[in-house]
């Protein structure tokens, strides 16, 4: 048995001609955060929609919990929709831009994968939906729409929505990046409550500082291979690749 919650083995991942992950291999403890760092292009926002099955992998094992997958280039098969389905729950994911219904409220937002996906009561989405955006700070907007929400709004309600399916795992791709700086506060503010309590996560972040201070490991990517992996008292503060050390200075890291 491992205490790993997500393993990656052997991953390769190609568009075309142009080989975006090389042969990438890492474990993930249960209750870990892990910050991904690296230039633009590098393969980290790919890695984590395979992780997802967004993007299915050409080659390669991946395990999130009990569930596994194994990709073998032509002869992959995707699993059944309906698996498929169960393995997404618990692989909560928070994109770069938010993606709301429009239509809805962000309280509707929330309980609408409750309802939809996990077949909850009507009653019981409510409430736990309430709970959630309470959770994120937004119990006073439940009745709002998103196109009265700041952007720092929208992502914490995408936040919700996203841990309103009880997921094992929280993947968030660049979550702060699309935000005016002055509202990136208060969305790392809840990426940080979520590490208190337990919540495996993996952040693809430009936020360095944030990566240092909650962390318990930082991966460094460079042409779709991690070029160095540690704890951030070494990938942030001693990196040893001169890789990692010239894309660290461009943060004042």
């Amino acid at each position: 048995m491992t205490d790993a919650m997500i393993e990656i083995t052997n991953l390769k991942k190609a568009f075309g001609d142009h080989v975006v992950l090389k042969d990438i291999s890492l474990k993930i403890d249960k209750g870990s955060v892990v910050a991904m760092i690296g230039p633009s292009g590098s393969g980290k926002s790919t890695l984590l929609r395979c992780i997802n099955l967004l993007t299915v992998p050409d080659l390669g094992d991946i395990r999130v919990g009990e569930q596994r997958f194994s990709f073998s280039g032509k002869s992959t098969r995707l699993p059944k929709d309906r698996e498929l389905a169960k393995f997404r729950t618990n692989t909560g994911m928070v994109f770069q831009h938010f993606n709301l219904f429009p239509h809805m409220t962000a309280l509707e937002n929330v309980m609408e994968g409750m309802l939809t996906v996990l077949h909850k009561p009507k009653a019981e989405a409510r409430r736990l939906a309430l709970e959630l955006l309470d959770k994120v700070g937004l119990s006073d907007r439940a009745d709002i729409y998103p196109q009265r929400l700041s952007g720092g709004q929208k992502q914490r309600v995408a936040i919700a929505r996203a841990l309103a399916m009880q997921p094992r795992v929280m993947l968030f791709d660049e979550a702060t990046s699309a935000l005016d700086p002055e509202l990136v506060g208060e969305v790392l503010n809840v990426i940080r409550a979520l590490a208190a309590d337990g919540m495996t996560m993996i952040l693809v972040t430009h936020e360095i500082a944030f990566a240092r201070e909650v962390a318990d490991q930082v991966i460094f990517m460079r042409d779709g291979v991690v070029v160095e992996a540690g704890p951030p008292s070494v990938v942030i503060d001693n990196p040893q690749q001169a890789a990692t050390q010239a894309f660290l200075t461009r943060f004042n890291a």
